[in-house]
């Protein structure tokens, strides 16, 4: 994002990014990021900074997107359950080994239709894999075999007994902490833009011992 002030916006996109990015890549809610911004002297409502989430999200997940490092060859892919509206919802998630996350997709369902829209929502920004590792639920087989392009690709099932290997299982605990902090989410589709960029944002800040070296 540039400096300029967008359209009818009294902070330059720097300042609008800096805000999201506190929301994304901390478990903080709407009202705690106003009140960081305030002790740096920039006065913002909290609706404000739910406005700039609606409008700016899908600007600034595609712009994190491309800065992400090159993607492996094997997937990791998972779905948990999610309520909003009084109604079951299953977030589909996929992740390499690494833990960095490929994409995520709200659905209302987990049958073969579902795991098929995930798929195909996968490769418009990603090439097949080699490899794809998913639970037993039967939707992905289903998918996989409804696809021609994934007849070849090697489709592993992580036993229920050895899922704590799936790294998709924990790449779900940060939807949860920022699912808290919003104190639930209301609808499908404002879930959808907000968890896409929080997965951007967290990609970008995996810092471990192996990538992040002790001072001397």
């Amino acid at each position: 994002m540039t400096d300029r002030k967008p359209y009818r916006h009294r902070f330059p996109l720097s300042i609008i990014q800096h805000a999201l990015w506190l929301s994304h890549r901390f478990p903080l809610s709407e009202r705690d990021v106003q009140e960081l911004l305030h002790q740096r002297g920039m006065i913002v409502s909290h609706e404000t900074l739910r406005q700039w989430n609606i409008k700016f999200a899908l600007l600034l997940t595609e712009e994190l997107r491309h800065r992400e490092p090159q993607r492996g060859s094997r997937w990791l892919l998972d779905e948990v359950c999610t309520e909003m509206g009084g109604k079951r919802h299953w977030l589909w998630r996929a992740a390499l080994e690494s833990g960095a996350v490929l994409g995520i997709l709200l659905q209302s369902h987990r049958d073969p239709h579902a795991a098929k829209t995930f798929f195909e929502r996968l490769f418009v920004n990603y090439d097949v894999p080699d490899a794809i590792h998913t639970d037993k639920l039967w939707s992905y087989g289903a998918a996989i075999r409804e696809l021609p392009v994934l007849h070849t690709v090697e489709h592993i099932q992580v036993i229920s007994t050895a899922r704590c290997n799936n790294v998709t299982l924990p790449s779900h605990r940060p939807p949860r902490k920022q699912e808290r902090s919003q104190l639930g989410f209301k609808k499908p589709r404002r879930a959808q833009e907000f968890l896409a960029l929080d997965a951007r944002v967290s990609n970008l800040h995996q810092h471990t011992r192996t990538t992040v070296p002790a001072l001397n």
